[in-house]
C-alpha cells in the first residue's frame, strides 16, 4: 500500500495501552484476548500507517506470525466496534488506521497510486460547529476524505498533446 504522509499528527498520552482496552472490550463482550488477537493488536500498533486485511494479514505472515485470514477479518471488525481503530471507505477497498490515542484528522486520498495523506484544518471543524449547532445537533466526530489524483500521478499520467511533442 502506498506511504502515508503525515502534518504534525503525533499520538496523544493515553492511560492504557491497546491491548488492554482491546482486552477490556472483548470482557465486556464476554471474549477473551487470544493469543492470535494480541499479536494482531500488538503489530498494528507498533506503527502508524494505512493498511487494508490483506496487507496485515501479509505483514504478519512475514514477520512470522501464523495468524488466519479470518482472525485478520474478525479482529480488525471488533477493534473499529472498540473504537481503536477507524475503517476509511476508499473507492475500491477500505483501509484502517490507528483511532485510539490519535487526534482528530482528516484525508486526502489518490485514486491513482492509493496514497493517503493525514492532515489537520480547523476551519473544517469550525463549519462542522457551525453546521451542528444550526440544526441543533451535538457533534462528536466527523470523516472527510478528498479523493482525487496527487500531484506526482498527475505529472506521470498528464495526457500529451501533439503540440507537446514537437
Amino acid at each position: 500500500m502506498a506511504e502515508t504522509q503525515r502534518d504534525e499528527l503525533t499520538p496523544v498520552a493515553v492511560s492504557e495501552s491497546p491491548v488492554e482496552k482491546f482486552r477490556e472490550y472483548l470482557e465486556i463482550r464476554g471474549e477473551k484476548l487470544t493469543q492470535p488477537r494480541r499479536v494482531l493488536v500488538r503489530h498494528i500498533f507498533n506503527t502508524h500507517k494505512h493498511f487494508d486485511a490483506d496487507e496485515l494479514f501479509r505483514d504478519l505472515h512475514d514477520a512470522g506470525h501464523q495468524v488466519s485470514r479470518s482472525t485478520v477479518y474478525r479482529t480488525l471488525r471488533l477493534l473499529v466496534d472498540a473504537g481503536l481503530l477507524r475503517e476509511l471507505r476508499l473507492t475500491n477497498r477500505s483501509a484502517f488506521e490507528h483511532d485510539y490515542g490519535y487526534p482528530a484528522h482528516d484525508h486526502l486520498h489518490c485514486s491513482t497510486c492509493n496514497r493517503i495523506v493525514e492532515f489537520r484544518n480547523d476551519e473544517i471543524l469550525k463549519l462542522r460547529d457551525s453546521v451542528s449547532l444550526a440544526h441543533g445537533f451535538r457533534p462528536s466526530g466527523h470523516r472527510f476524505l478528498i479523493t482525487g489524483v496527487c500531484s506526482s500521478c498527475s505529472r506521470t499520467h498528464t495526457p500529451r498533446r501533439r503540440l507537446d511533442l514537437i
